[in-house]
This record gives structure tokens, C-alpha cells and sequence, in this order.
């Protein structure tokens, strides 16, 4: 415990410090070096551990404070109501969390709340102090206390009234605080940015930034030609005595003539807000600006007075916002994938983590030359992006939180699949045996067909791709397939890859003898994985329960089970004393395989008994399935290979060398007619 409480507390002490680096550029200037969505992501691990370990909490972490110190190269504007920020929630649970953790803070029984819903603009936050309705105040928030007197650059501001009337039943106060966000228009974005290129000067990354910079121009007149928006969201000081709800407000703000957002609703329960919050995140660049969200707020003004300020937020209002399009996680590993044609591609495996609504657990790295120049290695923090709906990638590495013991990635001087010399070519690394890729190819199609996991969609030219995409490489990466991966691929659509995602999860239970039928091994053809399956199936084991049970068993053991010589034994030992299948079978159960064995059948007394059957060719009346369950019903035993211990070889159309070598034998043969009227 205390060694884990030290580990958290480094980690812990390099976040805050690579967190308020970030915060400056990003608050103070305006020009921040990784997405604010990378930034939550920190912050939302620094939250974790201290709300693990409260011990590790600071006054001075950025959990408890608000924004940055103002700039020297403005006067200061003290705040006499602190400006607060908002804790941040990124999905239903942890929205829902909110409310319980506010309802236990409350002592209050009642199910849930009524919220006012604001549209969260990806500005920056302004206050604006009027005196008699004239406007004599605007800063910045600064560090919540103290911010940057920006007045004369905030009266250029179109959306912000110079001077204010009673416009309705309220009197105008002698003075009136006010609270809103400062934004650019996407339109004004580019127009600015257009004109920065044709100037070869520095362009800006997004509307926030250059907001920010717009706003903190010396000159006003700078300023005033960037044509600056705002919206304004709250009083706090001068407020009516009889208003009741945060709603109530906002209708004071437009009886002022304040510019409020028209899209701010009331919503009663979180069920309606998660409705809201949908449909904005669909419909979000139809909007002139941009939002990252939307900020809830407990209605009720006495409840949310209640609630009180826990850190540099309030309890009653959090900022719900839309799942990001980046964020950081650890790498865990980086896996080798073999393609087709035998080239060989790197894959980032993560802790999981959550982008644009889905869970990420491994990210495209493209190229070995790509690792080198991110300079990742394992146990590194990265940054990483899924923008729309493409693969995954990391972006950048946090070099500054590294530990020590982080491990450099070594490219493998032998192909993972078949132990063949790697060799460079240019770009790409590739296994030198020409045949490898096409091996691994018809592996994987093994694995998929209709005698194994029978996973319909998923053969030939698909597997093809998915495999020239780096999505695949081994048959437990199938199972680890995601639905944003398939429809980003050219030819690909949501539908197919809907379908594709469906058939795979509907094919996660499997009787025993098709999974070991499955994995290829060997001589090990559909009767023998029967045989191995009736062999252990009183058990009903795991899927990691058979490198348990089967690498017990000796050479000699495998010989006794029926139909299984020497050489099928001998594979069957191999495949079960190697490392990298063991792993597989590893990988196969995290990935959700089930095993049943309900289809395996105790062999029946019947006119058949004592009976062995081989089968050859094609059936026209019943499938050679259908042929072999009948048999066993009559109580006799199938076998793939032919022997002197066979007692009939029934043959269709196209038999194979079994004829032949059933006919040297002196092995009674049926054709279907003749196997027909036996079994009738």
C-alpha cells in the first residue's frame, strides 16, 4: 500500500507540473502545444488519484484552481466574487455519479433535479462590471482571483452592450456584474487565419486560440477587426432578490439586452439532459461556433446556493462534455501484426480509453520509422486522436512524465509467425519466407469457416484487408474488432461493418470440438477434434483451461484416444507445448470465447455398434455432417483416416486418396445410395 501511495504521489507531483505548464500557454497566451482535450484528460487523472488517495491533495494542484496568472503586459482586475470553474463529466455514469454525490451532500431524498442546460462555448471567460448601465469594467478570469483589465478591447465587442436599460419589469441596478464567454465564429476563424497565410505569419490551430490572442491585443484596434462574439450566461452581482431559479437569470440578462444563447434549455431529470446533450452532439456544426459540451446547472438558485464551492468549482453545475476526439493513456505494448504479404506493422496497445464514445484499446503506429521519430516507448503517456471516424493514432508522446522505467521498443530481428529472418525493404520490414503472410492468410480463413467459428462475411477479400490494414493478425484480434475501425476503411459503410461486428459477437460460444477444430493444429481434421473433446468434455473447461489439461497429457496418452496414431499425437503435444499458442489461447479468453459442450454425445448402442465409417466426397441427398451424426445415432464411431480397424468408406462425388487407399486395404465401400438404405 504505502508503495503504491508513492508511486501515485510522483505521478501525481509530474501532473500538476506538466498540467500548469500547459495551462499558462493555454490560458495566459493563448497558444497551447497539445489540444484542450489532452489537457482534460490529465486533469482527469489527476482527479482519480487524488480522490483515491486525498492525502495527495494540494491547495496549489490544478484540481483546486482556476486558470492561470494574468499577463504583466495588462493592469490587474481584481474579482470580488471569485470566478469558478466546473468539473468536468464525459458520460452518462459520470453524470449520474454527480447528481448522487450532490444529493448525499444535500441530505435530500427526492429522485432527481431540474437543470438548466447551457450550450458550452469553447471560449474564453469575461467579466463585466456596469455602473449606473454603463459598462466601466471587462477582464479576464485569470486565476478565478485576479484577472487582466481588457476594457477597452471587450467595448469593441458587438455583443456586449456598451450601456444597458430596463427593458422589462426589472430596474436596472446601480451596479451589475455580469458573467459570459468571449468566442470567434468558425466564418471569422478562417477569414483571420486566410489573411494571417497571405501575411506569412503564424496561423492560430482553432477559434479559442486566436480569441484568446484577439482579446489580448495591446492595440483595441486589432481587436476590434476580429470581430469578437459573446454570449452572456450569468449575474452575480445585482441581482434581483425575488428570481428562484438560475433560468430566471437569463430572462433578467435579456431584459438588459444582453446577447444570451437562444439553444439554452430547462430539462427536468438527467434522462432529458442526456437527451439534450445527444442531440447537440449531433447537430453541433450546424452552429456558427464551436461547443465542446454543455455546462448543467441545478435550476433551483437555493439548492445550487446549498451545493457551495468544493475546490475551484461549484457543486450544484458541471461541465458535460462531448466524448473527445483525443485524450492520453499509457502504452502497454506494441504488438507485431504480419500482413498478406508478409510485411510486418507495428500496433500500440493502450490502457483502454474513451474517444468519440468508443473504447480504445490499441491504436495504429503505420510504421516502424513512426516509433522511432515519436520516440515512444512502452509505459509512455501518449496523446491520442481518432478524428470522425477513423482509426486510432497516437499523436505525441509526454515525455515529462516518464518514470525511468519505461522500455525501448527493439524491432524483432524474427517474423512472430513463423520464425523466419526479418529484412528491411526501404520503409517496410517484411519476413523473409515469401509464403509467410499467405500462411497466416489461410489460418485465419480456417479459423473463420464454416466448420470452425463459421463467422459469415468474414473470408476471403475482407480478411484480405483487414489484414493489409493492420487490424488483424491472429485469430483473438478478430474478437477485438470495432465497429468505427471497419467503417473507416474505403468500400467500407456503418451498415457493413455493423453487420461484420454483429456476426462476430453472435459467434463468441462454441462447442469444444469446432474451437479445437479451430486452431489448426496439425493432422487434427473435425473427427479428431471430436475425439479430444469427447475425451475431456466432462470437465467443461475454459478456453485457458486446455493448455492446462492437454499439455498434461503425455505423448503416449494421446495415442490411446480412438483414431489418434503416433503422428497425430505428436501434434497435438507440439501444439500444446508452445509458448505462443498458449498465449493465443490466453488472448481467445479475454476476448470473450465461451466454451459449450453440449453437442458432444456419449456414442449410443444401435444396429451400427462396433462400427467405424470414413467418409469421401461429395453427398447430394444429406451433408457429410448430416451422414456422420446419423451413423453415431446408430451407435457407430467417424474417422478421418483410413485404416484396417475401417469398416465401410462411404464415398459421393469427387472422392479423394481415401478410395483408393480403402480399395488396397480391402475396406468395404458404399456409395450414397448403398450408405442410404444402410441407415434407413
Amino acid at each position: 500500500m504505502e508503495k503504491d501511495i508513492e508511486k501515485a504521489g510522483q505521478r501525481a507531483e509530474k501532473l500538476r507540473k506538466l498540467i500548469n505548464y500547459h495551462r499558462i500557454l493555454y490560458h495566459s497566451f493563448g497558444a497551447p502545444e497539445i489540444s484542450d482535450q489532452a489537457l482534460d484528460s490529465l486533469k482527469n487523472e489527476l482527479q482519480e488519484l487524488e480522490n483515491k488517495f486525498p492525502g495527495l491533495i494540494k491547495k496549489t494542484s490544478p484540481t483546486q484552481t482556476v486558470g492561470a496568472k494574468p499577463l504583466e503586459s495588462f493592469p490587474k482586475a481584481r474579482h470580488e466574487i471569485r470566478m469558478l470553474s466546473f468539473n468536468d463529466a464525459f458520460s452518462e455514469k459520470e453524470m449520474a455519479d454527480w447528481k448522487e454525490r450532490l444529493k448525499n451532500f444535500l441530505k435530500v431524498s427526492f429522485e432527481d433535479f431540474e437543470y438548466y442546460c447551457e450550450l458550452k462555448i469553447d471560449g474564453l471567460a469575461i467579466e463585466l462590471i456596469y455602473e449606473n448601465g454603463v459598462l466601466k469594467h471587462g477582464s479576464t478570469r485569470g486565476n478565478g482571483w485576479v484577472g487582466e483589465d481588457v476594457t477597452q478591447n471587450l467595448l469593441t465587442v458587438k455583443d456586449i452592450p456598451q450601456k444597458i436599460e430596463a427593458l422589462g419589469s426589472w430596474p436596472v441596478p446601480k451596479k451589475l456584474t455580469v458573467r459570459g464567454e468571449v468566442f470567434l465564429t468558425k466564418k471569422e476563424f478562417e477569414r483571420i487565419n486566410k489573411d494571417l497565410l497571405s501575411g506569412k505569419e503564424k496561423l492560430y490551430a482553432n477559434p479559442r486560440n486566436l480569441a484568446a490572442g484577439s482579446l489580448r491585443q495591446l492595440d483595441p484596434s486589432i481587436t476590434a477587426s476580429r470581430k469578437l462574439s459573446s454570449f452572456q450566461y450569468d449575474i452575480v452581482e445585482g441581482l434581483p432578490k425575488n428570481l428562484k431559479t438560475h433560468e430566471d437569470r437569463h430572462k433578467v440578462l435579456v431584459s438588459f439586452g444582453f446577447n444570451v444563447n437562444p439553444h439554452n434549455r430547462k430539462k427536468t431529470g438527467l434522462p432529458e439532459v442526456f437527451k439534450f446533450r445527444d442531440f447537440w452532439a449531433k447537430h453541433r456544426e450546424e452552429l456558427e461556433y464551436e461547443i465542446d459540451g454543455m455546462v448543467v446547472i441545478v435550476n433551483n438558485s437555493h439548492i445550487f446556493d446549498q451545493g457551495g464551492v468544493v475546490g475551484k468549482a461549484p457543486r450544484g453545475a458541471v461541465a458535460y462534455k462531448f466524448s473527445p476526439s483525443e485524450a492520453t493513456t499509457i502504452l502497454k505494448d506494441i504488438k507485431i501484426q504480419v500482413g498478406r504479404t508478409g510485411n510486418l506493422t507495428p500496433v500500440a496497445v493502450l490502457e483502454p480509453v474513451e474517444l468519440t464514445g468508443i473504447t480504445i484499446q490499441r491504436a495504429t503506429l503505420h510504421n516502424f520509422d513512426q516509433i522511432k521519430k515519436l520516440d515512444l516507448k512502452i509505459g509512455d503517456t501518449v496523446m491520442i486522436s481518432r478524428a470522425g471516424d477513423v482509426i486510432p493514432q497516437i499523436t505525441g508522446v509526454l515525455k515529462e512524465l516518464r518514470s525511468g522505467k519505461e522500455k525501448s521498443f527493439v524491432i524483432p530481428k524474427k517474423c512472430p509467425i513463423d520464425g523466419s529472418k526479418v529484412v528491411n525493404q526501404g520503409m517496410v520490414w517484411r519476413c523473409s519466407n515469401k509464403n509467410c503472410g499467405a500462411r497466416n492468410r489461410r489460418a485465419l480463413s480456417h479459423f473463420v469457416s464454416k466448420s470452425a467459428f463459421d463467422i459469415e462475411g468474414l473470408g476471403g477479400k475482407i480478411l484480405d484487408r483487414f489484414l493489409e490494414e493492420g487490424l488483424i493478425s491472429n485469430p483473438a484480434d478478430i474478437f477485438l474488432l470495432k465497429e468505427p475501425e471497419i467503417a473507416s476503411l474505403e468500400r467500407f459503410g456503418k451498415k457493413s461493418a455493423a453487420n461484420i461486428i454483429g456476426e462476430i459477437q453472435r459467434k463468441k460460444k462454441i462447442s469444444l470440438e469446432r474451437f479445437i477444430y479451430s486452431l489448426g493444429i496439425l493432422h487434427v481434421g473435425e473427427e479428431t477434434a471430436r475425439t479430444v473433446a469427447g475425451a475431456i468434455s466432462g470437465r467443461k473447461p475454459r478456453v485457458s483451461d486446455l493448455a492446462g489439461i492437454l499439455s498434461k497429457w503425455s505423448f503416449e496418452k494421446l495415442q490411446t484416444l480412438p483414431d489418434i496414431g503416433p503422428k497425430v499425437a505428436e501434434s497435438i503435444f507440439d501444439w500444446f507445448h508452445d509458448k505462443k499458442n498458449l498465449e493465443l489461447l490466453t488472448e481467445l479468453e479475454k476476448a470473450g470465447i465461451k466454451l459449450t459442450t453440449d453437442n458432444l454425445q456419449q456414442t449410443t448402442k444401435g444396429k451400427l455398434s462396433g462400427k467405424t465409417f470414413v467418409f469421401t466426397g461429395e453427398m447430394e441427398k444429406m451433408t457429410r455432417d448430416e451422414a456422420k451424426e446419423k451413423v453415431r445415432q446408430l451407435g457407430a464411431e467417424v474417422s478421418e483416416s483410413v485404416s484396417q480397424k475401417t469398416s465401410y468408406i462411404v464415398f459421393g462425388e469427387n472422392p479423394g486418396s481415401k478410395l483408393n487407399k480403402a480399395n488396397k486395404l480391402g475396406v468395404k465401400t458404399l456409395s450414397e445410395k448403398e450408405f442410404l438404405s444402410l441407415v434407413s
